[in-house]
């Protein structure tokens, strides 16, 4: 806990850390150059909190911790743009752009124009207020003349700036800036993972995503979408002395304001390097983190912009250049199923090849069987794909008009289509409850099997997994306690001693604790905690196999997917058999005295970890409380018992303080477990 001497001290220390943040930020978020590393960063934000929850009166509202400060609203309010928000004319052809630079070199009698070219980014555009360099209202574009006044959510956004830099130039009175909001890729796939998981709908889209992320009632989910930003334009200015003339100065000072701008905007020396780049940007998006459609060409000088003027709805010195669409019609002709290295079953669309932007295309990913059902697919549907990312080739449109009524629907199998054993629902998917022989996910099984937490068997790495599933000397986990020295020493990679090696740790894994051997079977959503707690609750492997879903429901912690993840693992008769193959050549899952300590000395005491300890590592801490009968959690809630607070607690320490929970230092845990 930071400690201050007096009110003035801690005024000072505050404005010190908020300008601290805010350069880094500008140096993270904006030009993408990080001076410091992410635990240095968090220690700058945690003293800040500290000193906040400390001095709630000398909170301010720009202040880098309060970017979710507001309550759900009921709605947006509409809002007035301070200039209309134009959208652009589009072109699709070489010969288009060159006719748009006849006309501006005409009206404006030059025989060359400068143009500045852009990505056109595929996302929410919006308009930021700033008065006195602080953000104070934040807009969608809405019909380009009223939007709706999205401030909160704004503030989420790491890369928005509350207040603007003035270091290098004069900051403006007020100005008003416009940007894309947008959500890269990687993020987008993610967030719709995490939907198929919880059965939520899917976004479509990155560009659906960051606009339905931009408009939650609540800021505080808008927080959890990883949105970024890129600004472009300056729609107003008022109480600033410095001239800006071309759009290369406002991209520029915007940069120097710390308002991120793309870092692939170019200026063209005519409009044939403009056309250039729109094809080096081709080449380059299937490259890039961000969706984007095409270039924006715009006229570099004001004065020029000023002669060509605007139409109602767009502007006559600026057109959007788009590529080629991504997306083709093509036929379902079968749907197949692919099972993952985690026997997780995945719908495969085997479609009709189709040229999508250059590459053929045969296959779709489908998701999961929920995917199917929303978007109501069937064998034989004409469908719209496209690549998702330019990567990944997705159905995104369902052609039910062109339904002939010979289509058929299409479910999961009840048995793996690879090893024939049973397929059980987990949650959002469906999975293989062959974990240990099934030859789709045989290699992941041992991996998992000999990994340290597991059976520890510390020779085997994944290439030596690799060449000994490739070679045929393994088909399932057992076949590890059957290997021969005589047989490895044929393979390549394998020399004598690193044989030996192998064979010794092979060998002292027989021994391991009951919680170890549960935990190497790798029985779906059983992790290492769980498998202590069956340890300790049946006291032996077959008892374990015997119990049934009551039995394992009276565990404490252990809910229904868990209890029904155990009893299909051990009706599985590919398990069974592997179970005991290993028993006959000698493994025994041993249960070792701490397990059955059901009233260790800290039976029934959660504790909760924060900030950096100095004695143990964060993982032995908490094996350590597991050892001894208690639970270690990674949230504070009003079950928590103890909260450790080592060096820098995060926001762990703050929500104990506010629940009242004891909060306890790194030498008192060392007391209570007697070490």
């Amino acid at each position: 806990m930071v400690k201050m001497a007096t009110r003035e001290q801690a005024e000072k220390r505050m404005d010190e850390l908020r300008k601290l943040i805010r350069h880094h930020n500008y140096f993270y978020y904006v030009l993408n150059k990080p001076e410091i590393a992410d635990a240095e960063y968090d220690k700058l934000m945690n003293e800040l909190k500290q000193l906040e929850s400390a001095f709630t009166d000398l909170i301010i509202s720009d202040s880098p911790t309060q970017r979710i400060g507001a309550a759900p609203a009921e709605q947006f309010a509409t809002v007035n743009h301070l200039k209309t928000m134009l959208s652009l004319d589009t072109a699709m052809k070489k010969d288009e752009i060159r006719k748009f630079d006849e006309r501006v070199r005409r009206e404006i009698g030059v025989n060359d124009v400068e143009y500045i070219a852009e990505p056109k980014l595929d996302g929410l555009s919006i308009e930021l207020i700033y008065e006195d360099g602080k953000l104070v209202r934040g807009s969608t574009r809405g019909d380009g003349t009223n939007g709706e006044d999205v401030t909160e959510n704004i503030k989420t956004i790491r890369s928005v700036p509350l207040i603007l830099r003035g270091s290098e130039i004069q900051i403006p009175k007020m100005i008003a800036v416009r940007g894309e909001v947008i959500m890269h890729i990687d993020d987008f796939e993610k967030m719709n993972k995490k939907l198929i998981e919880r059965g939520g709908q899917l976004m479509a889209n990155p560009r659906n995503a960051a606009a339905g992320s931009l408009r939650r009632l609540d800021p505080r989910e808008t927080a959890e979408r990883p949105l970024d930003i890129f600004f472009y334009e300056i729609l107003g200015v008022d109480g600033y002395n410095n001239s800006i003339d071309a759009q290369w100065q406002v991209l520029q000072s915007l940069k120097k304001w710390g308002l991120k701008i793309n870092p692939l905007a170019r200026r063209c020396k005519d409009i044939e390097e403009a056309i250039k780049y729109h094809g080096e940007m081709a080449g380059r998006r299937g490259k890039l983190s961000y969706e984007i459609d095409g270039v924006v060409i715009k006229i570099n000088r004001f004065e020029y912009q000023a002669i060509m003027g605007s139409k109602t709805r767009s502007p006559r010195w600026a057109i959007a250049y788009k590529f080629p669409p991504r997306e083709e019609l093509t036929e379902i002709a079968d749907i197949v199923v692919q099972v993952g290295r985690t026997g997780t079953l995945t719908p495969v669309a085997s479609l009709r090849p189709v040229d999508v932007k250059g590459v053929t295309v045969s296959r779709a990913t489908l998701h999961n069987q929920d995917f199917i059902d929303q978007m109501d697919i069937l064998i034989g549907d004409t469908v719209k794909v496209a690549r998702a990312g330019d990567v990944i080739p997705e159905v995104v449109v369902v052609m039910k008009e062109k339904r002939t009524g010979r289509e058929k629907k299409f479910h999961i199998p009840e048995k793996c289509p690879v090893c024939g054993s049973d397929v059980v629902r987990d949650g959002a998917f469906y999975r293989c409850t062959d974990g240990l022989s099934c030859p789709a996910q045989l290699k992941r099984s041992i991996a998992h099997f000999s990994s340290k937490g597991a059976m520890d068997i510390d020779s085997l790495g994944r290439k030596t997994v690799d060449v000994l599933v490739e070679s045929g000397l393994i088909r399932g986990v057992s076949d590890l306690y059957s290997l021969k020295k005589d047989e490895l020493l044929k393979l390549p990679r394998f020399a004598e001693k690193s044989v030996d090696n192998l064979l010794k740790a092979i060998e002292e894994s027989k021994n391991q604790s009951l919680a170890r051997f549960i935990y190497a079977l790798g029985i779906p959503n059983v992790g290492e905690h769980v498998a202590r707690l069956l340890a300790r609750k049946f006291g032996s492997l077959s008892n374990l196999m015997k119990a049934g879903r009551g039995d394992l429901l009276s565990v404490y912690e252990i809910g229904s997917e868990i209890a029904e993840n155990v009893v299909a693992f051990f009706r599985e008769k590919h398990n069974l058999d592997e179970i005991e193959k290993m028993k006959r050549m000698g493994v025994e899952a041993t249960t070792a005295v701490e397990e059955r300590k059901e009233e260790g000395l800290l039976h029934g005491k959660t504790f909760v970890f924060t900030g950096a300890l100095q004695n143990f590592s964060r993982d032995k801490a908490k094996a350590i409380v597991e050892e001894m009968g208690g639970r270690a959690s990674s949230s504070v809630s009003r079950n928590t018992g103890y909260v450790v607070a080592g060096e820098n607690p995060g926001s762990k320490y703050e929500k104990a303080k506010k629940l009242d929970i004891k909060i306890i230092t790194e030498e008192e845990f060392k007391k209570l477990i007697k070490r």
